[in-house]
């Protein structure tokens, strides 16, 4: 089994993806700055508390662990506050990216999957989304994972590093039974939101319009449970080191579902009334985002297996019990 630096697992999908991994047996040491990420995430044997704009000190712990690959997490992911503070999105995500580029490069560690966004394709032009479909973020957010994947094609190009970009679409549920869950403050993600406020702890959702032209009016989108993510990063890690070269896949299941699909799900799962309110549409929010997940199925053998809306809320509504003892 290889020896995996995990930028960023002590975050959401970074740490059930670390989980899944010391599970196949992998050896996994994190870095994480901790800022949004969490110490009880990660064992303490394998947490370097590093910032990856900090260049030098990844160089030192390259040298010191003999890594076989990456898989890189860290990044900020608010696409509303990457619109109020832009300079923040590069720095972290572009210009952090390229720091962690530069240790692996001087350490000649040359395999890495990048978690990418669904947002690179901005407002798509038809859906499902392919991969083949041009770049045309619409938000910092976007746009900072735009460059990293760019430089990480020509790095594969002319300096020999190999990449699998992920492109996520709604990463969502949870893993109870291993204590983790979505713990993002503040909580932007609309199931965990729809959660609380059915339990009364969190506040009424607002649907933002049910004007657009879906099953029932308000936004769809292609929800993928955490854990079926975690399986794609790692299928992505064995193609490269099977010596595969650098590609790009879609992360999600090919099935959408709208807003007021989830609050009925929600609904079922708890028994109780969504507190919920209509009010406009938001800019820049397209009607229908679903992935296209052919590619990552026949290239890499993925299947979803935890992914039907009614098991996502299950493990999500499982996990709040953990999240509000950590919290109290």
């Amino acid at each position: 089994m290889a020896k995996i630096l995990v930028a960023g697992g002590a975050g959401y999908i970074g740490s059930h993806t670390t989980h899944y991994l010391l599970n196949q047996g992998h050896d996994c040491v994190v870095v994480d700055n901790l800022v949004t990420g969490y110490r009880h995430n990660v064992e303490p044997s394998r947490l370097r508390q590093i910032d990856i704009q900090d260049t030098p000190a990844l160089s030192d712990l390259f040298a010191a662990e003999k890594f076989d690959a990456v898989l890189h997490f860290a990044a900020s992911i608010a696409v509303g506050e990457s619109t109020k503070i832009p300079q923040k999105y590069f720095r972290n995500n572009t210009g952090g990216s390229f720091s962690l580029i530069d240790a692996m490069l001087d350490s000649g560690v040359n395999k890495i999957v990048f978690s990418s966004t669904a947002a690179v394709y901005g407002t798509p032009a038809k859906t499902p989304i392919t991969e083949d479909m041009p770049f045309q973020a619409e938000s910092p957010y976007g746009e900072s994972k735009v460059m990293v994947e760019k430089a990480l094609q020509w790095n594969a190009q002319f300096a020999g590093l190999n990449s699998v970009c992920l492109r996520y679409f709604n990463a969502c549920g949870a893993e109870p039974k291993a204590n983790r869950g979505e713990e993002h403050i503040p909580e932007t993600h609309l199931i965990p939101l729809v959660l609380r406020a059915a339990t009364g702890v969190g506040k009424p959702v607002t649907v933002f319009g049910t004007d657009y032209p879906t099953r029932d009016g308000s936004c769809e989108r292609d929800y993928i449970h955490v854990m079926d993510l975690a399986s794609a990063h790692a299928l992505a890690l064995q193609h490269l080191l099977d010596g595969g070269s650098s590609r790009q896949f879609n992360c999600g299941t090919g099935e959408g579902f709208t807003v007021l699909e989830v609050i009925k799900a929600v609904e079922e799962a708890t028994g109780k009334k969504v507190p919920h309110s209509i009010g406009p549409r938001r800019d820049g929010d397209p009607s229908t985002l679903v992935a296209d997940s052919t590619r990552i199925r026949t290239e890499l053998g993925w299947k979803s297996t935890r992914s039907a809306l009614a098991d996502i809320v299950r493990d999500a509504l499982e996990f709040e019990p953990i999240r509000l003892q950590r919290a109290s």
